[in-house]
């Protein structure tokens, strides 16, 4: 038989096939020596019997009139199921005495005193007057058997109701033996590359605490190995801030100052170039603060202030009423933290103007609830191309703009904080376009997988 993988349910198993076979190896046992018992009191119960009624029989046969040799049939005083018959014989086998009840071809010849079965009866005989007074008695073996039987029943009713509660304390037992493995196992599914906090060995028993110890410390490892690699790209999109500025106003310069066409275009392509460089490093800082910053504060904020200042400072780069805005009119508090706020609401700003219709209106609206949503026009999507959007360094696939990691972002963060990123198209009240939202105001449990709404157009370029 294959063994259960779980260890709780190897301990039941186990547990419980060798209590049943203790206790069927014990009952077995008992009933054994519960029937030698019984019979060993049936045997005494005969031969008692039979010494008790010989003198009594000896007393009547010797008082008897000499020639009479009438055998005589003891009455009865009230009528009763007789379990011992007996008959009391002479030498030569002539009954003198008998029981009322007493069956005659039950009895065989004497052969001698002691104890003797036959197919029906266990007999006991005894002798007397140098053998010429003989009692023998007999008691149906199914009387014998019939009591044997209930007394094993009486004897086995208890232990049929002690082999289900021994079971149920087995199993109380177990479980609450593997309660700390329980939680230890739940700690460990709840661990991602976004949880990697040393996992609680509390209550753990000894066998399994050094694995526990081993689990954290690859944990602890992993958690360096991931911040090493946050903090690289941190500090190298932080450090090639300064030189990219300074090559951007070079290339600035040499176009103002050149009078040559060709050299004044091929400075303004490597212009556009840094600048793109610029904003990789930019989402490079983004995401090493989305994958390992502190995205909380320990106050509420208004969400209406953070969402503000982003919109301001992307119009100053678009065309006039490129943007609108819709805020409530009451304060939307949340503890996020309005940097990370404004990394959410800028990359889904600026998703929507690169990868919306040229010239088109983004709107970027605010509920009282605290979901922030940008939409825009464009053609629409599969639902199988919204469930990629999310994915590291996926990009329009028709132009090849954008760096590929806004959504990821976008959605790192939302996990991060409980809520979630919601990608439709169409937009919301229309037949084109694509949406975005993310719940902003509350920490909750973290909302597992994107949810995704797609029409059945497959469109030519795909939001990142």
């Amino acid at each position: 038989m294959k063994l259960p993988r779980s260890l709780q349910g190897r301990l039941l198993l186990t547990l419980g096939a060798v209590m049943l076979a203790i206790w069927v190896g014990a009952a077995w046992v008992t009933a054994l020596l519960l029937r030698h018992e019984i019979e060993e009191v049936f045997d005494s119960s005969l031969q008692e019997t039979a010494q008790r009624l010989l003198p009594l029989a000896v007393l009547d046969i010797v008082g008897r009139e000499e020639g009479d040799a009438a055998t005589q049939r003891l009455a009865t005083i009230r009528s009763h199921e007789e379990l011992f018959t007996y008959v009391v014989r002479n030498e030569r086998g002539a009954v003198l005495l008998q029981s009322h009840a007493a069956d005659l071809s039950a009895f065989p010849p004497y052969d001698g005193p002691g104890f003797r079965t036959t197919g029906r009866y266990r007999l006991y005989s005894e002798e007397a007057l140098q053998g010429t007074v003989i009692i023998t008695v007999a008691q149906p073996l199914s009387n014998q058997s019939t009591i044997i039987r209930e007394m094993q029943m009486v004897l086995g009713l208890p232990v049929l109701l002690v082999i289900p509660a021994a079971f149920g304390a087995i199993i109380f037992a177990v479980r609450q033996g593997t309660r700390p493995l329980r939680r230890f196992r739940e700690q460990l599914e709840t661990r991602n590359e976004k949880d990697l906090a040393a996992v609680s060995a509390e209550g753990l028993p000894s066998e399994v605490e050094p694995l526990a110890d081993t689990m954290n410390a690859l944990l602890a490892r992993l958690r360096s190995a991931f911040d090493a690699e946050r903090s690289l790209a941190a500090n190298t999109a932080h450090e090639l801030r300064t030189p990219l500025a300074g090559a951007i106003a070079q290339a600035q310069r040499i176009r103002k100052e050149t009078s040559e066409i060709q050299t004044a275009r091929r400075s303004a392509e490597i212009e556009a170039a840094l600048k793109r460089l610029t904003a990789r490093a930019e989402r490079l800082m983004q995401l090493a603060r989305a994958e390992g910053g502190r995205i909380t504060l320990d106050t509420d904020v208004d969400l209406r202030d953070a969402v503000s200042v982003v919109v301001e400072d992307m119009r100053r780069t678009e065309p006039p009423d490129r943007i609108s805005l819709r805020l409530p009119d009451q304060p939307v508090l949340s503890r996020i933290d309005p940097d990370t706020v404004g990394i959410v609401c800028h990359n889904l700003i600026d998703n929507a103007i690169q990868h919306g219709d040229k010239d088109s209106l983004v709107d970027v609206a605010l509920s009282s609830e605290g979901v922030l949503s940008v939409a825009n026009s464009g053609p629409l999507l599969s639902p199988e191309r919204l469930q990629t959007l999310t994915c590291r360094f996926e990009r329009d696939r028709g132009s090849g703009r954008g760096s590929g990691i806004g959504l990821w972002i976008v959605n790192t963060i939302a996990d991060r904080i409980g809520g979630r990123l919601e990608l439709r198209s169409p937009r919301t009240g229309n037949i084109d376009g694509f949406e975005a939202r993310v719940a902003l105001g509350a920490i909750g449990e973290p909302a597992g997988r994107v949810p995704v709404q797609g029409g059945d157009k497959l469109g030519n370029g795909a939001p990142t």
